[in-house]
């Protein structure tokens, strides 16, 4: 085994289970984002630049 066919075999491995890795994260920020419990704490935090001390 050379060590191009390793590199080959390993930035090809990266590059498949890193972009399914970065979708499965970007849909868990997604969910998390759009959760219907989460939507008072988001409003208080968009509503918080905007109070006066």
């Amino acid at each position: 085994m050379t060590p191009d066919s390793t590199y080959e075999k390993v930035a090809e491995f990266a590059a498949t289970y890193g972009l399914l890795y970065l979708m499965v994260l970007f849909a868990g920020v997604l969910v998390y984002a759009f959760w219907p419990k989460n939507k008072k704490k988001f409003e208080e935090a968009a509503r918080r630049p905007l109070e006066e001390d």
